[in-house]
């Protein structure tokens, strides 16, 4: 039963996001899944989305931010090495994390140990394509 799951979570993981996501819809599902552990917070201290979270790290700016680098989070060790070799938010690694963060850095490491501190799962990837295209506009 493991290697079935396993092998339909890589297969997602491989698999494209066939439609680019709809901001409006990922500000509902923002709203929805992500505010008891996360903030939107710009420069200023100003709250442009979400309560004030402290669970998961501030999402403004991700899109093209190195994983792993909001300075004085906790991040995971894994998360932070692929940070460190270059590796960015965008549609594609933001959507794969969310829906199995574990599985995610595991395939984008390489390495069968990594693990992802992010406990919550997106099921849907359209929900979480308009989830990034709605953190994208900060």
């Amino acid at each position: 039963m493991k290697t079935i799951t396993l092998a339909a979570t890589l297969a997602a993981l491989a698999s494209p996001v066939l439609a680019e996501g709809d901001a409006a819809a990922g500000e509902q599902q923002f709203n929805r899944q992500c505010v008891a552990c996360h903030v939107v917070r710009d420069d200023a201290g100003e709250v442009l989305a979400g309560r004030n979270a402290r669970t998961g790290p501030n999402l403004y700016g991700i899109d093209g931010r190195a994983l792993g680098a909001i300075e004085d989070f906790r991040y995971g060790d894994a998360l932070v090495a692929l940070g460190e070799t270059g590796a960015t938010w965008d549609e594609e690694s933001f959507v794969a994390y969310v829906q199995n963060p574990t599985a995610y850095l595991r395939e984008a490491t390489g390495d069968g140990r990594a693990r992802g501190k992010m406990a919550y799962q997106v099921r849907d990837a359209q929900q979480a394509a308009d989830i990034y295209a709605f953190l994208a506009t900060f």
